[in-house]
């Protein structure tokens, strides 16, 4: 097995390129340990050289709010009165920690998403 650390762009491509071609791999060969050992690699040069920034709190509440369907109205046992929701939907007011405690538990949105800061 010749593996090596993943120190640029270049070393980045020729591992994405054993990746493709050990994709059929059994999971306990020799094979099969080398993919696991390059996806690991991979990851973490990726995290490093390509972070992914967490959405805006707001963002996040607006893209469940259409996923599911719902309205101001129905966020209103999570955040508050209607007036205090249209508040926080239009930024003029920061989430506490109990709504974004009601909005992880109910809505599932990701707590590091709520406790961004907004943009």
């Amino acid at each position: 097995m010749n593996i090596k650390p993943i120190k640029n762009e270049s070393d980045y491509r020729d591992a994405l390129s054993e990746i493709e071609s050990l994709m059929e791999a059994n999971v306990d060969s020799a094979e099969g340990n080398k993919l696991d050992i390059l996806v690991t690699l991979v990851e973490s040069y990726e995290s490093k050289n390509y972070p992914m920034n967490l959405p805006d709190p707001i963002e996040a509440i607006i893209f469940e709010m259409e996923r599911r369907n719902l309205s101001a109205k129905d966020l209103a046992p999570m955040i508050g009165r209607p007036n205090r929701v249209y508040e926080i939907l239009n930024k003029k007011r920061t989430l506490t920690l109990p709504m974004i405690r009601n909005l992880h538990d109910q809505l599932g949105i990701p707590v590091e998403s709520l406790i961004s800061e907004s943009k």
